[in-house]
Order: structure tokens, then sequence, then C-alpha cells
């Protein structure tokens, strides 16, 4: 097939530091390309992913990130440089409902944030003319009305990660400087099990910033060592030693990929049982889920569990290979469909899904684990 992938303006592919949804769209990139597709990919010029790219974009605007003008003229441009590919996968929030499309290509879009209202309103819109596609069962059941045509885990170069020994005598943590990704409740889970953390944050913006001075820092003693933002060389290092991964997120995260970069490097998990977690933990397997005030009682049970375990399961079920193979059935359902004698336009895929919505949706994918 002939894939056009369209990102957002702000990050380019893959991202230098921070950026979970660039560095899916790189991995699926790469997967196309290796399994054989062309693709062709919009994205910010400074981008160094090995795919074409379409030309005329503007360089990552990462000071205009969540402008609204920044990413409705970045997807026109996107829109109008993807002539001749069979199909487009777009994963920005204002392309599919914005750019003029070619009426025989049918669009799929990713919901890669949270489902609450305001978005939900934006994905039954564009249910009309896109296949949507969600990233774990718990981000799309908190509303359950949006017309979702497969969930499909996110994926990772799991055997380019170094698997790490596990032997460095301390817990940590990798995340964004904000409340939700829980760096305060890692601190005190850190503290009352007598282990010490290191921290590796991104914090860039005003909030991130503001929230470590006026919060994270004064808290910092001798128990906890703050690396700031790490490369992924290093970040895969401080995770490969570690005894576990504390991952005490404090809201629903759609999909958690620090988790599987962990688990990728053999070291377990340890967190709370929200959002996508349970889909990703196999508990007392690959790690231990439960509330906040339990967590510090899991570290030593989880430095205990088999490293090559995490690592086997990352690789199964976490894989780019994965990743990009339920990605390619989905493309080629809506194409063939998009291409039935007597169809119009591709807006058949949206309107009706005759097979796609029942059949992809329906295909199993990894068991969520069970909580504590």
């Amino acid at each position: 097939m002939r894939i056009g992938l369209v990102a957002g303006p702000w990050i380019p592919i893959p991202p230098v530091g921070y950026g979970g949804i660039e560095r899916v769209v790189d991995s699926l990139a790469r997967g196309f390309i290796a399994a054989g597709h062309d693709v062709l990919l919009a994205a910010a010029s400074d981008s160094t992913c090995p795919a074409p790219l379409v030309p005329g974009m503007r360089p990552s605007e990462p000071a205009e990130r969540g402008f609204t003008l920044s990413e409705l003229s970045h997807v026109i441009r996107a829109y109008e440089g993807l002539g001749g590919v069979d199909i487009i996968h777009d994963h920005t929030l204002a392309g599919p409902l914005v750019a003029v499309r070619r009426p025989s290509v049918p669009v799929v879009t990713t919901i890669h944030g949270p489902l609450i209202p305001a978005s939900a309103d934006l994905y039954r819109a564009m249910a009309a003319d896109t296949a949507i596609i969600g990233i774990s069962r718990d981000q799309t059941s908190h509303v359950p009305d949006v017309p979702v045509t497969r969930v499909i885990h996110h994926g990772m170069d799991v055997a380019a990660v170094p698997i790490g020994s596990g032997k460095g005598g301390y817990v940590c943590f990798v995340g964004r400087m904000c409340p939700d990704k829980g760096v305060l409740e890692a601190i005190h889970i850190a503290r009352r099990a007598g282990i010490p953390l290191r921290i590796a944050a991104k914090m860039r913006e005003s909030d991130e910033i503001e929230y470590f001075r006026s919060v994270i820092e004064p808290l910092l003693g001798s128990n906890e060592a703050f690396l700031g933002e790490l490369g992924d060389a290093d970040k895969y290092r401080l995770m490969g030693e570690a005894m576990a991964f504390l991952n005490p997120i404090q809201w629903s995260e759609p999909f958690g990929l620090v988790m599987i970069e962990s688990l990728s490097t053999g070291t377990p998990v340890v967190g709370t049982p929200i959002g996508s977690a349970p889909e990703i933990v196999d508990h007392g397997k690959t790690g231990y889920l439960g509330p906040t005030e339990q967590l510090h009682s899991f570290v030593p049970l989880a430095a205990s569990l088999d490293r090559s375990h995490c690592r086997d399961r990352a690789l199964k079920l976490f894989s780019t290979e994965r990743m990009v193979r339920n990605h390619l059935d989905v493309y080629a359902k809506l194409v063939e469909m998009s291409q039935l004698p007597g169809v119009p336009d591709a807006s058949y895929v949206g309107q009706n899904r005759v097979q796609g919505a029942v059949n992809l949706a329906s295909e199993p994918g990894p068991i969520p684990s069970q909580r504590s």
C-alpha cells in the first residue's frame, strides 16, 4: 500500500526527547517501510524519520504547541501534499475535520488523548467519514458511543532496547513534571520502601517548571536524585538498572508508553491500576498494581520478579511488529471497502463500516491484567 501519515506540527519525527505520539508515528513509518509499503510522511520539515517527507511543511514549532492556527495550517498543507496515497492515517486532532480530502482515499485517525466530553464531540463528528482507532480499552470505555473501529495498543522497537541487570540499588521515575504523572507519590513510595529514587522528567512548559519549583524541589532530599530530561540511551540505562519502575499515575492515562519501555529493559512496574495500566502490567508477573498507599510494600516483591518474563511480555504484546501488523489489517480492510463496486467515495467507510466496526473491533488483543 501507499500510506500517508500525518503528524502534528510541534515536534519533529522522531522526537529528540519527550514526545509519545511522535515516537509512535516514527515507529509506524519505519515498520511500514520494513514491511514493504510506501510511506509519505506529513510532518515538521526538520524531522529525521527515513520516510519521504511531504514538501513545503514548516519546521517544528514547539512554542506554538496547542495553538489551533498552527495545527490548522499544518494539516491543510499536509493533505495537499498527500497525493497518490491509498490511505491516510492522521494523528492530529483537527485534520480529519477540516482538511480537504480526495474522495476515494479512506482516512483513519487515532485517539491519542483521553475521551472527555469535548473531544468525544469531535470524534463523533469525525466518525461520519473517518475510521477511528483507540489505544486502550479503558480509553474507549469512557465514551462507548464513540464508534471505534479497533483498539490497538502502542508498540515500540523492543529488540533495540538493552536489557538491564536491575542491580542498581534504586527505583526510578520517568515522566513529565506534573501532578498527574505521580512524581510526588513516587518520592513518598521510595522513602517508605527505604530505597533511593532517581527521577528523570520533562520540564519545559511553564506549568511544569512551576510545579517543580513550588512542590517537588523543596521536598527533594538525600533519598532522591533529580536527573532532568534524559535521551533514550540514558533513559534505558536508568530503567534497566532500577529494581523497579514507579508509575503511580493519578489520572486515567489512555496509554502509558513509558511502562512498555521499562518492561523492555526487563524492569517490573509498580503503579496504580488506573487507565491502561492493567492492560500493560501483568499483576504479580511483570509488576504490581494497587492503591498509592500500598505501593511501597510492592517494591521488594517487584524486585524479585523474573526480568526475562518482563522482556518477553514486551516482545510478544508491545513490539513495533505487532503494532504495524494490527494497523495494516485495518488499512487493508478500509481500502478494500472503499473500492467496492458502486461505492461513490470513501465516506462509505465512515458512515457504514459494514464489516469494519464489527469484525475489527472484536479481534482479541492482550488480556488485561488483574487489578490488585
